[in-house]
C-alpha cells in the first residue's frame, strides 16, 4: 500500500462499471479488480454487481477466506470519500390498509366458513340416509 493514498470520489469509482475496467469499494478502500474478472471463483457477474455502491456487505456476506483477503492488497487504488459516498435510503414501510373498525363482514365469512362446510355434510349424510335401500 501506498504510504499516501490517492483519495476517490464515489462518481468517479462508479463510473468503472465494466468487465475490464471494474472498481469497487469495500471497507472505505477502492479496489480495481479489472486484472482479476476472469479468475473471480464466483465470476465476473458477482464483481459486476458489486459497482456503484459500497460492496462491504456483499464481500462480508460470502465469508471470504484469509488469502482472498490478503489477495485484496495487490488491487487496493486507494481510498473513497466517505462524503461522496450516497447515504443508505431510510426504509419506507409499505402502505397499510385502513384499520376496519366494523368487523361484521368479517365475522359473517368466517361463520359461513365454519356454517357451509357443515351443511353440506349434513346433506350428504340426510341423502344417504334417505335414499339407502333397507
Amino acid at each position: 500500500m501506498a504510504s499516501d493514498p490517492k483519495i476517490h470520489q464515489f462518481e468517479e469509482v462508479a463510473t468503472h462499471n465494466k468487465t475490464k475496467d471494474c472498481w469497487l469499494i469495500i471497507s472505505g478502500k477502492v479496489y480495481d479488480v479489472s486484472s482479476f474478472m476472469d479468475d473471480h471463483p464466483g465470476g465476473d457477474e458477482v464483481l459486476i454487481s458489486a459497482t456503484g455502491k459500497d460492496a462491504t456487505n456483499d464481500f462480508e456476506d460470502v465469508g471470504h477466506s484469509d488469502s482472498a483477503r490478503e489477495m485484496m492488497d495487490k488491487y487496493y487504488i486507494g481510498d473513497i470519500d466517505p462524503s461522496t459516498v450516497p447515504r443508505k435510503r431510510a426504509y419506507i414501510p409499505p402502505q397499510q390498509p385502513a384499520y376496519n373498525q366494523d368487523k361484521t363482514p368479517e365475522f359473517i365469512i368466517k361463520i359461513l366458513q365454519i356454517l357451509v362446510p357443515l351443511l353440506i355434510l349434513g346433506l350428504a349424510f340426510a341423502v344417504r340416509h334417505y335414499t339407502k335401500k333397507e
